[in-house]
Formats: structure tokens, sequence, C-alpha cells
């Protein structure tokens, strides 16, 4: 592969179907936390975006070095992300549903959580180590970097949409964003084992 307008663009179109899953839990986390700082938006979008751009690299290093491990590890994708995100899910209807009970103010999203929402949404991107492995290290390197950049407007867009449904939902918002994650965990398990 040489560097081409082909190149820029099928990095950009890569960058944008990574990042469904990453724009799904980014709504979950808007309608989860409605008075979200712009701060804390750019934050997240950050922490999103960088595992976007990690997970290809790592892949790409596996191919290049270690790949008869990774093919056993690619198997293990759909499981590791149905249990994070189920988790997280699980955890925040049961948050949901307490603070129905109790009206208490949500605490939003903590590091911890955010970091497993990242690995679980980014990790199906280490197998796009396997399409990216004609390209030289540099190359590698900047198609990561423009699925990040998208991968960042994408979910600040995601944060947007679901800080604004969150107000309207009140209460009902956190479980929402639970049963989101869920299905989000589903999808990506279910087009693992068929895939």
């Amino acid at each position: 592969m040489e560097w081409s307008f082909l190149f820029f663009f099928n990095s950009a179109l890569l960058g944008v179907g990574l990042a469904m899953d990453a724009f799904s839990v980014s709504m979950a986390n808007g309608l989860n936390e409605p008075k979200m700082r712009k701060s804390k938006m750019c934050g997240i979008a950050g922490v999103f975006a960088g595992f976007q751009a990690l997970m290809p690299m790592i892949g790409w290093i596996c191919v290049h070095t270690i790949v008869q491990y990774f093919t056993a590890f690619e198997k293990l994708i759909p499981w590791i992300a149905l249990i994070l995100l189920g988790f997280i899910g699980g955890r925040m209807i049961a948050e949901g549903t307490k603070k129905g009970e109790s009206e208490e103010e949500s605490t939003g999203l903590g590091i911890g959580a955010l970091l497993i929402q990242g690995i679980a949404t980014s990790i199906d991107a280490l197998s796009v180590g396997f399409t990216i492995s004609d390209y030289n290290w540099l190359m590698a390197l900047v198609a990561s970097l423009i699925i990040a950049a998208v991968t960042f407007v994408i979910c600040i867009a995601g944060l947007i949409i679901g800080k604004k449904f969150g107000t309207k939902l009140s209460n009902r918002a956190q479980i929402l964003g639970g049963v989101i994650l869920i299905a989000i965990g589903l999808e990506i398990f279910i087009t693992g084992l068929i895939g």
C-alpha cells in the first residue's frame, strides 16, 4: 500500500465502522449524566479515541511478531466484550433502579468504568491489525491516528445526543444506558460468533 487519497479515505471509513460501538456507549454515558461538562466529554471521547488508535497498532505489531498467539486470542474477543459491557450495563441498571427509588443524584462515570468501556468497545479493533498488516509502521500509525480522530468526533456527537435525551428521560436514562451497553455487548458477541 502506498500513500494516496484511497489510503486516507479507507482509514476514515475504518474509523467510522470501528467507532459505532463507542458512539453507542457515548450516548449511554450522556444519558447517564445529562449535566456533563465539556471537559469531561472531551476526556471520554479522548479515552475512546486513544483505545481505538492503540488496538490496531497492537494488532499490527502482533501480526508482525507473534501472529500465532494473536489468532488464538482473537476467538476470545466477543466473550471479553460481552462480559465487560454486560457488567457495566448491569451496574448502571441496578444503580438506575436504586436512584429511581431514592432520587439520589448520579455520581457520573468513573475512570475505572470509562477504561473498561474503552477496552470493551475497541477490543475488536485488534483484528484491524490484520487489515493493515501490509502497511509499514508509519502508515499503520497514521491509519490508527485517523481512526482515533474519527472516533473522537463521533463520540462527542454521541455524548451530545445522549445528554439531550438524558435531560428529558430523567431517572429512566441510567436504566436505558445500561440496557444499551448490554445490547452492544450482545451485538459484539453474536457478530463475533457468526463472523
